[in-house]
């Protein structure tokens, strides 16, 4: 049983059990109050889910593509509940979430997933379709670029997300272990850097 936090679009949380599927889930599509809302989900999620610190098995998290402030606070917030609660964590590709929600539903075929970046730009996966365990099968990195340079194959699927399932990512990640699978990477997937940087070195102060 895992509790799932995915911050790359607007704030989700879930509890979710390979068996028994997403037990509880809470959102906020408000991609300007990640911090001020992720905390009170987690708590409300576990309340509604009836279920004890004690009884999870892990956390999960969604890396993102996603933009720098929003997708660091749930990645924040995984880290310390992992490391609160004493238990382990596991990453995985949000937009990997999304398609897994989308062939879970039983579609099938050429899918591209495209969430907001921001800047008049968005960050985009492409899918083959799911492999025989049913996880989806990404041909590349997820990449960021103008709308205007998205590949528009014919017969492809084209999902426009405006959130990214906890729930979903939850699953995923417990079928990625179930499967031997390997997790997304520790880095967070902002694919370009942040607005504020640390300047390389002290200022020099004249008198």
């Amino acid at each position: 049983m895992l509790l799932s936090i995915d911050t790359s679009a607007g704030t989700s949380v879930a509890v979710v059990d390979r068996d028994r599927g997403i037990i509880a889930e809470l959102a906020e599509s408000d991609t300007r109050r990640h911090a001020e809302v992720v905390g009170e989900l987690i708590a409300r999620c576990l309340e509604q889910a009836g279920v004890k610190v004690a009884d999870l098995s892990g956390v999960a998290v969604g890396m993102g593509p996603g933009p720098f402030t929003g997708l660091r606070v749930g990645i924040a917030a995984a880290q310390a509940f992992a490391l609160g609660a004493a238990k382990p964590l596991v990453r995985v590709v949000s937009h990997d979430a999304i398609a897994f929600q989308h062939y879970a539903a039983g579609s099938a075929g050429p899918l591209l997933v495209v969430t907001d970046a921001r800047r008049r730009e968005v960050y985009w996966s492409a899918y083959s379709g799911v492999d025989a365990e049913g996880l989806p099968v990404r041909s590349g990195e997820p990449a960021l670029a103008a709308p205007a340079e998205l590949p528009t194959d014919a017969g492809v699927t084209r999902i426009d997300a405006a959130e990214v399932s906890a729930g979903a990512a939850g699953m995923l990640a417990e079928l990625l272990y179930f499967h031997g699978r390997d997790f997304a990477g520790a880095e967070p997937l902002y694919l370009r850097s942040p607005d504020v940087t640390l300047s390389a070195g002290p200022k020099r102060v004249t008198g």
